[in-house]
Parts: structure tokens; sequence; C-alpha cells
């Protein structure tokens, strides 16, 4: 037998007596069951002093001190507005009856509000026990009840440890034994339902039987799950000492706990749901918002939260309590700005903040720079903008912030934020604007280093799942250890923590490699030499080219999906599968393939492709809906309903999308680091009858996938920051060649910033090429255009957080941003020219391994700073045998995918013109309203992005620079948006 101080009623008496328990202020007090009205769903008894207290006229009125039937006229009308409000709104607002308003709670008064921190003190917490709460079997009681001024904010069920019942079996008794049809149970009646043991919490703000969904409320241990051991009692007190204390209760209803409600657009039909915080979202919005009380604005931090952790609905609760917080008396911002680079996500966070309704006034929706002014000048005090659409919006904004603060909160945090997307952010935002009067040659240079830093105005708030090394030595807070400076995040929820609470599910426990198997054989009878690396590039593309091979491997993924994932009713028979492809070209061969034997094998379900819509050889736009049948911005709805089962993507929904009935996926693209967590990570979110989750992968290592996932399992740290000293040398070896002088440089910048005319600019810089041309060989050539590009890079990374100035490398950038576009690149043979010719596909077969788990280790991963910017160089061509480089390539590279033409597609359409609509010489000819020296600067700018994009973009560089009519082409079409965005 179980001693009494062991079993479940021990925990009842234990929570109670530790909640009622006060230091003299006004607390929670125990309630009495026999109180609770199960009909009206509260204690009378609380109910009616609370109101005999503050609103004793309404007394009389509503007749509350008798069983009449005015009495239950009111309480009927309390019932029933509660049931269509939900009690937080209801708390909020209180209710109308007749011609009387009743307040049913007084929020938290401000400072110095002596009137509204009396009433505060009026509001009636009670945490009741063993509470008959239903109308139907009376004999059923709950254990805990938690009401405010009587009505109840959360329920409670209990299990203990020692007595082997666990929070499991609570979550079982909501489930099988708790009818949602009870008034306590209906949906926004109660905050939450909470399932406590002594180890854990699980909450459900929503009961609906079987498929209730219950979350964690664990506040996490050595970065997994669970909590942490409590050297002075229970392991889950903290749910009642501090998450349900008076002051923050009432933080929690009047900031947090919300019923949002959205409108489909299409079909109009409105959907209800409740949230409630989780306990990590609770506790980063209240560190954040406690850090800035403490130190004001000018901070930078990062957040990192696994993917599916609830980031829309933290950077919503962040935002709007934002507006109010105060530094030494004053509000510490004037203005909230939500950037985020995902459209879908974009929406979320805007209807998220929208919910709470005593701030949904205040928000907008950016779309321009006329937009953005407009709101700052209106007060509004959240405004919301997309990434893609920030350097547009930016341009034009002068003085109106000029003695404002801000916050900007930034979505998925990457490293443009801290580079050039920073930049603008920084001349829109800074008290100095953008119109202050140009003396000098130092005035200007100065006024463009500072406009480069990260604002002294302004905190930035920056969420990722994925923190790559400039994110976290850009927002990460530093701290010394062993006398290395590292930079870690402010707050984590970790992969491991929100996978080992099945919060998401791991995408890495079912994973099957498929082997690829190529065999390509000889068509000439002698054996060439061609260039190995570049060889096997076109061997591959010609490889996956192939229908035959696209075929067969989408009759895989279709059987498998058929029998593997349908079969055995995954999700409740609403499971969907996504193929990750390498370019638009493979996706819509997907499409069709997969379409075509889905239909010869009579499968009830069909694909739908995504892309971004292009124009073909012939000049024709295609789009998704000439496959699909349906507009683009249907796909996420429509993928959701029959007959609609996968989803075919070429890059598209590759990131921020948010599918819960996704169980499947099949890669047949390279990934690596960020993007192959990004990817995988579609699969993870959980829901209510998703158990398991599978990739089959055709394209990747499993060690190159476990090492990408390892990074971000918990969390990240960068080992060393950067070391400026690597500008120096580069500057000192860029020197050492003499292609340049320092008198040249100092003129050059001046009559740069003196806004001088294009064609002086470049009279300027060709005595620097002339010397580059006459005095270097192509391999020197090389090395200066690697070390010079370095620089820059290197500089506009560090010229964003450095704490201080240098005049020689502000200089030195600008002149090489210049120079470089214009510095030949020597154009190198192709020796792997007629590798196709040479060969023929023999045959192409897949098998499919054993499905495996990938296992990743526990403890914090330290990833390297921004590697070393060295001189570049050309290697040499491996020059091997054809029957070599064919060994080699499929030995090597069988399974590895070249192309990704969407990721170049979005580069060519997006990003490429963004950025060079940003060049200042091109601004400055947009200005003069002169076409013709606008298209000179443009097409300057163009080549300085595209040298940027060298490294990363290999294949569209070599388009840019060697074929004509696509460098023709480019120019025009950039030069069209952008002119025509800007003029």
């Amino acid at each position: 037998m179980v001693p009494t101080n062991l079993n479940e009623a021990s925990l009842e008496e234990l929570i109670v007596a530790q909640m009622v328990a006060t230091d003299g202020t006004p607390g929670w007090v125990q309630g009495d069951p026999k109180n609770f009205n199960a009909a009206y769903c509260l204690d009378l008894a609380v109910f009616r002093e609370f109101v005999r207290d503050t609103q004793p006229a309404l007394i009389d009125v509503l007749d509350l001190d008798s069983d009449s039937p005015t009495t239950h006229k009111f309480l009927a009308r309390l019932q029933g507005e509660i049931t269509k409000n939900g009690i937080v709104a209801s708390l909020r607002d209180g209710i109308t009856h007749g011609p009387h308003h009743i307040d049913l709670y007084y929020p938290t008064p401000s400072a110095h509000n002596a009137k509204a921190a009396e009433l505060f003190a009026q509001n009636r917490l009670t945490i009741t026990r063993q509470v008959h709460y239903s109308i139907r079997e009376a004999s059923k009681s709950l254990d805990l009840v938690a009401s405010v001024n009587g009505l109840p904010v959360a329920t409670f069920e209990l299990k203990n440890n020692i007595t082997n019942q666990t929070v499991e079996d609570a979550v079982k008794q909501y489930k099988t034994d708790r009818d949602p049809r009870e008034p306590i149970f209906a949906f926004g009646r109660c905050m939450a339902h909470f399932a406590v043991d002594d180890r854990h919490v699980r909450f459900s703000p929503k009961l609906s039987g079987t498929s209730s969904w219950f979350l964690p409320f664990d506040q996490g241990h050595n970065g997994g799950a669970g909590n942490p051991p409590n050297p002075d009692g229970v392991m889950t007190d903290y749910l009642w000492k501090r998450v349900l204390a008076p002051h923050s209760l009432a933080n929690i209803i009047e900031n947090f706990a919300a019923v949002v409600t959205t409108k489909d657009p299409k079909t109009g039909k409105k959907t209800s749901s409740a949230i409630f915080p989780r306990f990590h979202q609770l506790d980063v919005v209240r560190k954040l918002l406690a850090d800035v009380q403490t130190h004001g604005s000018g901070i930078r931090y990062l957040i990192q939260h696994s993917a599916g952790s609830g980031k829309s609905n933290s950077i919503a609760w962040l935002a709007h309590q934002l507006i109010g917080v105060e530094h030494d008396g004053a509000r510490a911002f004037d203005s909230i700005i939500v950037v985020t680079d995902r459209v879908i996500l974009d929406s979320q966070i805007r209807d998220t903040i929208k919910g709470f309704t005593q701030v949904g006034s205040t928000v907008q929706h950016a779309e321009s720079s006329k937009g953005l002014r407009e709101a700052i000048e209106a007060g509004k005090k959240i405004i919301i903008t997309t990434v893609q659409k920030f350097p547009y919006i930016v341009q034009g904004l002068k003085g109106v912030q000029r003695e404002k603060s801000f916050a900007i909160i930034i979505d998925e945090a990457h490293s443009s934020q801290g580079g050039k997307v920073s930049a603008a952010l920084a001349k829109a935002l800074s008290k100095d604007g953008l119109d202050t009067d140009v003396e000098d040659v130092e005035d200007a240079l100065n006024r463009l280093m500072e406009s480069k830093k990260m604002l002294p105005n302004a905190s930035y708030f920056a969420f990722t799942a994925t923190p790559k090394n400039k994110t976290l030595e850009t927002f990460g807070h530093p701290h010394p250890v062993d006398g290395v400076i590292k930079h870690r995040p402010f707050h984590t929820y970790t992969m491991r923590q929100a996978i080992e609470e099945k919060f998401i599910l791991d995408v890495l426990a079912n994973y099957i490699p498929v082997d690829t198997y190529y065999k390509l054989i000889k068509t000439v009878e002698d054996d060439p030499e061609f260039d190995a690396k570049r060889a096997s590039k076109k061997l591959r593309t010609y490889v996956e080219g192939q229908k035959h091979a696209i075929r067969q491997k989408a009759e895989i993924m279709m059987d498998h999906f058929h029998a593997q994932v349908m079969q055995p009713r995954k999700i409740g028979g609403q499971a969907r599968a996504m193929i990750v492809t390498t370019s638009i070209a493979r996706a819509i061969d997907y499409y069709e393939a997969a379409s075509a034997y889905l239909a010869e094998t009579k499968r009830p379900y069909e694909a739908i492709v995504a892309f971004s819509e292009f124009k073909d050889e012939e000049g024709n736009k295609v789009t998704e809906s000439q496959y699909n049948g349906f507009p683009s911005a249907e796909i996420p709805a429509r993928i959701q309903q029959d007959p609609y089962r996968i989803l075919i993507v070429a890059d598209k929904f590759q990131t921020g999308y948010d599918e819960p009935l996704l169980h499947t996926m099949y890669v047949d693209k390279t990934l690596s680091g960020v993007k192959a967590v990004q990817t995988l990570s579609r699969l993870n979110r959980a829901h209510p009858q998703k158990h398991d989750c599978s990739v089959l992968d055709f394209a990747n290592e499993t060690d190159v996938i476990q090492a990408s996932f390892q990074d971000y399992y918990q969390t990240t740290v960068l080992a060393d920051e950067t070391d400026p000293n690597k500008l120096n040398d580069l500057a000192a070896e860029l020197v050492r060649e003499a292609v340049f002088t320092q008198e040249g440089i100092d003129h050059f910048v001046e009559r740069y910033l003196a806004e001088a005319p294009i064609d002086e600019l470049h009279a300027l810089l060709d005595a620097s090429v002339d010397e580059y041309r006459e005095t270097m060989d192509e391999d020197q050539q090389v090395e200066f255009k690697g070390a010079a590009k370095a620089f820059v890079r290197t500089y506009g990374f560090l010229s964003a957080i450095l704490p201080y100035s240098n005049v020689w490398w502000e200089k030195l950038s600008i002149f090489l941003g210049f120079l470089v576009p214009k510095l030949p690149t020597p154009a190198g043979e192709d020796l792997s020219a007629g590798v196709l010719e040479s060969i023929d596909l023999d045959s192409f077969r897949v098998e499919k391994r054993t499905a495996l788990t990938i296992a990743l280790a526990d403890g914090e991963v330290e990833i390297d700073p921004v590697p070393g910017a060295g001189a570049g160089g050309r290697p040499d061509p491996e020059m091997e045998r054809l029957s070599e480089i064919l060994a080699s390539f499929n030995a090597l590279f069988g399974n590895i995918s070249w192309q990704d033409e969407e990721r170049i597609r979005q580069r060519v359409t997006e990003e490429v013109p963004a950025l060079v609509a940003e060049d200042p010489v091109y601004q400055t000819a947009m200005a003069n309203n002169d076409q013709a020296n606008a298209k000179v600067a443009m097409v300057d700018a163009l080549g300085k992005v595209m040298l940027s994009l060298v490294q990363d973009e290999t294949q569209l560089f070599k388009e840019y620079s060697d074929n004509s009519d696509f460098k023709r082409w480019f120019e025009d079409a950039v030069f069209r948006a952008t002119y025509r965005q800007s003029a």
C-alpha cells in the first residue's frame, strides 16, 4: 500500500497548499467545490462577492442574492457570451446584459495608477479541489480547477509516478473520460487543460475527445526534453509557483492566451483556434522584455528555436508586448518592424498579431516606402514587411524617423540580414536619416561607414532554427571563454528537445538511402582525355535528363507511397508526400512521369507540381496552373484535399511551408548544411494522428545529412570571432601587386562621393585595368581578383558589426567594388568538351536500401567563424582518360545532382535585381532621369553583383560571362525591372 503522503491526492494537497501560501499580498485562495454550478460553469459564491465588492449596484439589478428568473436569465447570458467569445475575451472585455455592462476582471495596472491597482487587487483567484463539473454524471470530478472571479480558466488532472501513473495517464483520462460537450470543456471556455505529474506537464487548449492534442509544457533539461531536478521539491512546481503566480497569470490572460480567427480568402469560411503559450515561448518573450526593460534599445538578440516550435506566435507575442515595454521611465521603442522572408509566414504573423484585439488597430502591413512612411507617421506600432520588398521599401525614406527608436524582429535570420539588408535598414531608420548635407569627403565616408553598422537606435530580435556563422556573429551574445570570444544565442529551444517532447517528429528516424547505379559505356574506340571535374558535371546532367531514369524513380516513389504510406493508413489516411527535385525542368518531368504512372495503375490520387513561372525557349510563359488546372495560390489548400496527395517541387515550398499532413519525402536533389535541415524539416510538423515520417533519398550520402543536422541539434555556438586582421592581410597583398596607388584610390573615392559622371569614374578605373592586363599573367590575375572579391565580401560583413571604423578599408572597398567588374576573367579552355559525344546510357537502375535511423550526438556544437578570406586561385585541370573519368564519376558522383534551376531562377528574377537596385551610382543615374547613362551604370552594377555570386553560383556566372545572348537578355531584363521600379 502506498503511503498517503505519496499518493495522487497528496499532490493535490501540495499544489493547493503552495498556491495559497502568501507573504501577505493578495493571491490564490482555496475554493469550496460545493459552490461550483455545473450548469452555468462558475463558482457562484465567488462571482457574487467579486461583483458585490467592485460593482455593488449590479447585485440588486441582476438579483444575484436570490435564485430568481432574473438571476438565471443573467447567468444564462453570461454562460452564452463566454461560450461565444471565449473566456479570455470575456475577461478582458466584460459582457453586456440589457443596459448594463459587467466587468469580469480588472487588468494589471500601469505604474502610479492607484485606482487601477486597487481594482486589480479585487480580482479573486481560487484553486478548488475535486470539482464536480458534469451536468450529466454528477459523480465525475476534476482534480483541480483554477478560476478568476469564479470563472474557470484552467483544469488539472494529476498523476504520480510513485503510484505508477504518469502524465500520459492524465492525458488519456482527458481524451477518453472527459466529455467535450460538458460546459467546462467547451471550446474557449478554459484557457488550457493541464495534465500534470511530478516530472512532466502537458496541456491542451481544446478538448475534442480522443483526437485532443496535448502539447509539452516542460522547461527542458540539458538541451533535451524534461525538467531539471528540483532540490526544493517537485520537478513540476514551476507550473503553480511561477507560471500560475497571480501576476504571471494576469500577464498570460492579457497578452498571450487568445482565440484567433482566420478567414479562407477563397471560400470566406472562418476558422477559430485557441492559442496558449508553451513554456519556451512564454520564457523567451518574458526574458527578452525584461532585458529590454533593463538595457533599453540598441541590443542584438539571437533566438535559436527549432523548426516547428511556434516561432510565428512567439514573434507575434513579442511584437505586441514590445509596444509597451519601458526603459528608464519611457517607452523603449516607437515602432516594431517585423521582417520575414516567407510570404506564407508574413500573413500568419499578421493574423496572429491582429488576434490580440487590444492591439489590432496598431498593426499595418507595409507594401512600399510610402506605406512604411505613412505607418510610422500615423503612429502605427507594429509594421510587417517581407525581406524581398525591404530594399525597395526603404528607398525614399528621409528624415521621418530622426528621433525614433525601433525594434526590428527578423524571422528566419540569415547572413543577408547582416549585410545589405541591414545597411538599407540603417539608412532608412537611423537618427540621421538620409538627408544629411555632405560637407567634405571625410564626412561622407563617416556617414557611409556608419550607415553599414547595426543601428544604435534599434534592437534586433533575430529568430532562426539554423544559425550560420555570420548570423551568430552578427546577432549572437558574445562571451569570453579562455581568452576566445564566442557567440551564442540569447535563448534556445533545441531540435533535440522538440523531438524528444514529440512536438516535432524526427525526420532522420526512418531514413532510406536509395543507391543509384549508372553504367555509362564508351561509344568511341580510343580513350581521349578530359577535365575530370567538368566532365563529371556534364555526365551527371546527361544521366539525370534521361526520361527513362526519371520514369523509373517516379515508379519507385509512387509504389512506395501506395504500399507503405497509404495502405497502413498513415495520419488516419490523410498522408501526403513531397518530391524534391533539382530544377523546374526535372519537376515537370517528374510530374508527367508520376501522373502517367498513377493513371496507368489506376491509383486514386493525383500529383501537383510547384515552381516559379518562367518563359520557354520560344518566349511563352509557363506556369504551374497550366499543369495543375488551378491557380498557384491554391496549391497549399489543394494538397490538403483529395485526390491530391503528391506535391512535386523545384525549390518552392522547401522553406517556410508548414503542412502537418506531409508524411514522406522523396529527395532527388543534393542537399547539405542549412538547406538539408530546412528541406527535410518540412516533414517534422506534428499532427494528432501522425506518429512517424520517412525519407527516401536518391541523391545524398547519410554522413552528409548527419553532419548537416548535427550542427543544429542542440545549441549552436560560434567557436571564435572573425579576425579583422584578415582585411589587413588582404589589403597588404593587394597593395603589393601595384595595380593601384593610394593617391589613385583617394582621388576615385573623392570623385565618387561628389557624384562625378559615370564616364569620369570609368576613366579613373581604366588605368588599374590596364596595369592588371599588362603586368600579370593569367594565374596572377585570378589570384588578384580572388583577393579583391574576398576583401569586398569580408569587409561588407565586418563593417556591420565592428565597434570601430577604418577609413582606409572603406575607401578600398568602394574602389574595389567598382574595379573588380571591369577586370577581365581568363576564359580558359573547356577541356571537357566532347565528353557527351563519347558516351551513351547503357543502363540505369536504383536499389532501395534498408531503412535506418541517423543518430545525432548530444551536446552543444561549435561552428567555425567566417572562413579566412584568402586569395583565389585557378586549379589546374585534372586530365584523365575517359575510362578513368567514367569510373570516378560512377564511384563518387553517381547520386549527386549538379543542377538547381529553381534557385538560379530566384537569383535572376528576385535577388540580383534587388541588389543592383541598391547600387549608389545607378541610383544617382536614375535620379538624373538619363536613361542612357542609367543603363551604363546598371550594367556596371550588375557586373559587380555577378562577381559577388561567382563562388556560390558558378554556373550562372559562367553563362553571364561566356554566353553573349544570355548576358544581353539578362542586362535588359534587370534594367527593365529596376529602372521601372526606381524611376
